[in-house]
């Protein structure tokens, strides 16, 4: 089982990672090489696929944040 959430954590920090890099930041970041867009709203973002992008990356920030305290309680 261990190995498995071993695993996962991995899965999950390269995702976070790659989810991160994606936002635009103040030059628009990887986001703009990939038409992500730059609006604003709320979280800075103001397209649709930059909303989801933010729900995203707080969905699995999330899941690597539980599969952390479950990989400490083993």
């Amino acid at each position: 089982m261990e190995n498995i959430l071993n695993g996962l954590q991995v899965l999950l920090s390269v995702s976070v990672i790659f989810l991160v890099l994606m936002h635009s930041g103040k030059d628009a970041g990887l986001s703009g090489a990939f038409g992500v867009g730059t609006g604003s709203g709320p979280f800075g973002g103001g397209s649709l696929v930059e909303r989801n992008l933010n729900r995203w990356t707080i969905a699995f920030a999330i899941a690597w944040v539980l599969n952390t305290i479950i990989l400490l309680k083993l």
